[in-house]
């Protein structure tokens, strides 16, 4: 007779979904919102508390260096207690929200930009063993694409509330609730669970040996240059876009949604990746990023909006695409410690972006908007053409075939 303990079929799948739904819009609002919103709303920022115009840079920077932090940490703590991180991620969020809405100094909002850049670090990892603990095995990665989709959702809320109120204060306060409220959401929905802490959550991954460190060299330095290029439109794209730049400061919000829009096609990585591999699949989202950064820099020159709303639509799609392009990579580099190596992926993409972000905002008064955008379509080219090294032992590529070639 089956033991009681098991959750019958129907209300395991039930479950499932609700989580599902439940981690997606933690991670919008921890990510698209708590996280990526310093950029979307830096416009009104330096309009309404012109003394923090000059610490957005620094600000992104400590948020890119909170994220990888925590995501740094998160690793240990989710392992056998994901409820943990869940708790961490959705008040250090919502703390963080709660401080951009009232910071009125630059340290002030550049510490609470800190403290909220380190709910998404801790969200991911705990959001991962939940969802493959709750889910049924054969839905598991499908939920798991859905739960990633969640910053292009929570980028594309951002920008609906940049319409829908009339100052900086309120959205953050709004989006401070959203945090609070999907975090509360995952924990209610798991409340009474014991098989939180199974397999994949008390088992250690095995420890890679030197060999398998060497494998992932190669994506650690693509993520950190890629990152340094990317960080110019996640940190400064509406600010670049707007002011004297084509788009109206009232239409800000649409550079947001655009850009959440394209992000929604990143379930579409694993077919690319499985059809070209990561190497190349790496390669061809990067060159993406490219496309988007010299659409930015064209659309500055001519001074066309609908060139503003592309460069960000194709910021979007491929950003989000490289993301999973990562996060497959580690799993076919690392099988057996496919969360640590995601991790240090990651967390090379976040140094990247902080560096990045402390470079932009120093150059984009001197050296002009378009110059920065060429920039960063540089250091995009770069990053992407550096999968094209031969790094690693050839008898991985024998063992493994085209998925890490």
């Amino acid at each position: 007779m089956p033991s009681l303990a098991v959750p019958p079929p129907v209300v395991r799948r039930t479950a499932g979904l609700g989580v599902a739904l439940a981690g997606t819009a933690l991670i919008a609002s921890t990510y698209g919102m708590a996280r990526f919103g310093v950029g979307l709303f830096a416009p009104r920022l330096a309009v309404e508390r012109p003394e923090l115009a000059q610490v957005v840079g620094l600000a992104a920077a400590a948020q890119f260096v909170a994220y990888s932090l925590a995501a740094a940490a998160a690793v240990r703590v989710t392992d056998r207690r994901p409820r943990v991180g869940l708790v961490l991620a959705g008040v250090t969020a919502t703390a963080g929200c709660v401080g951009v809405a009232v910071a009125s100094s630059p340290v002030t909002f550049v510490a609470a930009v800190f403290v909220g850049g380190t709910g998404a670090g801790l969200a991911s990892p705990a959001l991962v063993r939940v969802v493959d603990a709750v889910v049924p095995g054969h839905a598991a990665a499908t939920a798991q694409s859905l739960v990633n989709t969640g910053t292009a959702v929570g980028v594309i809320g951002a920008g609906l509330l940049a319409f829908a109120t009339s100052s900086t204060a309120p959205a953050w306060v709004l989006m401070a609730a959203v945090c609070a409220a999907s975090a509360a959401a995952v924990l209610l929905l798991v409340r009474g669970r014991t098989d939180l802490s199974g397999p994949t959550a008390t088992v250690p991954p095995a420890s890679p040996s030197s060999e398998l460190w060497r494998l992932l060299v190669l994506p650690t330095v693509a993520a950190l240059v890629v990152g340094a290029g990317s960080a110019l439109i996640w940190t400064f794209g509406p600010l670049l876009a707007t002011g004297s730049g084509p788009v109206e400061d009232g239409r800000v919000g649409w550079l947001w949604i655009a850009l959440g829009l394209g992000g929604l096609v990143g379930p579409a990585t694993g077919v690319v990746v499985e059809r070209l591999g990561p190497r190349r699949g790496w390669t061809a989202f990067a060159g993406v990023l490219v496309l988007a950064n010299l659409t930015l820099a064209a659309a500055l020159g001519l001074g066309s909006a609908v060139g503003a709303f592309a460069a960000m639509a194709l910021f979007g799609a491929g950003y989000m695409c490289l993301s999973g392009v990562l996060i497959l990579w580690a799993r076919s580099v690392w099988p057996t410690a496919a969360g640590a190596g995601t991790s240090v992926l990651f967390i090379a993409l976040a140094v990247g972006q902080a560096a990045g972000s402390l470079g932009f905002g120093a150059a984009r008064d001197g050296a002009g908007a378009a110059a920065v955008s060429l920039a960063a379509a540089v250091l995009c080219a770069v990053g992407g053409a550096l999968t094209s090294a031969r790094l690693r032992p050839r008898r991985w590529m024998d063992r493994t075939g085209r998925l890490v070639g």
